[in-house]
């Protein structure tokens, strides 16, 4: 009796702000997560399986197709929740051009690993056992020793800075934006993987590398993956903030 005596009006103003901080707080900060944590999964299994069941005659033409395809689509399906990055890398330079609150970063990269690990993981589960074996798991077993250590940490420094530069000239710099980024962002997927990817395998993406060499425990020049990428995402970062970037971001000659 003395709940149903409480005016429905007097309810409301109590519970309202209660009710709109909880949505608040699941907008800005549960559903990103979940965006990157679906999005990197499905990406990175689309990645493992393009390579898994490459043919022998398609070279690199499968894995650059199915990658950048995938990732113009996560990115046009999940970018307006969390901003499609689905990669460390690209996480780290967006938010040196001021495109990502830093309190994010972290967890950012926890749901992409997180993803690759579940992607990676249900390519496994499907793929015949000797393509998986043969092509560990979708991992990146393409440099051998440590002749090719410098081409490919190079190739991957050079990648990466052409991807992330596409992501955050495409969709964060105001003055270059477009709502072509998630067409651009994949095609720079795709010709990366066309070019580097005998060299390096082309991954740009440590959730990409972290995924299957996990699954697959094939740890073999893994940190090629780690460095490369960042060091073109810090770069990424110093192009725009120190000369590429609109008033808001540049940090020089306003």
């Amino acid at each position: 009796l003395a709940i149903n005596s409480i005016p429905v009006k007097d309810t409301l103003y109590e519970e309202g702000p209660r009710v709109h901080r909880a949505v608040s707080v699941f907008q800005l900060y549960v559903q990103p997560w979940l965006a990157e944590l679906v999005g990197s999964a499905l990406f990175i299994f689309t990645g493992c399986m393009s390579v898994i069941e490459n043919g022998q005659d398609t070279g690199s033409l499968q894995p650059a197709l199915a990658h950048g395809l995938a990732l113009g689509i996560v990115i046009a399906l999940l970018g307006e929740i969390s901003g499609g990055h689905f990669n460390p890398a690209v996480s780290v330079s967006v938010c040196l051009v001021g495109g990502l609150n830093i309190i994010l970063l972290i967890p950012y990269i926890a749901a992409q690993l997180c993803g690759g690990l579940i992607g990676a993981s249900l390519a496994k589960v499907i793929s015949p056992p000797q393509n998986y074996f043969n092509t560990s798991g979708g991992a990146f077993n393409t440099v051998k020793d440590r002749a090719q250590l410098w081409p490919a940490i190079i190739a991957e420094v050079v990648m990466t800075l052409f991807l992330t530069l596409s992501v955050c000239m495409g969709a964060v710099n105001s003055k270059t934006r477009t709502f072509l980024a998630p067409f651009c962002i994949g095609l720079t997927v795709t010709a990366d993987v066309l070019a580097g990817g005998a060299i390096s395998g082309a991954c740009m993406n440590p959730a990409r590398a972290f995924g299957p060499a996990a699954v697959a425990h094939y740890w073999t020049y893994h940190w090629i993956y780690w460095v490369g990428p960042m060091i073109g995402a810090l770069l990424t970062g110093t192009l725009i903030r120190l000369m590429l970037g609109d008033e808001r971001i540049r940090l020089l000659l306003k």
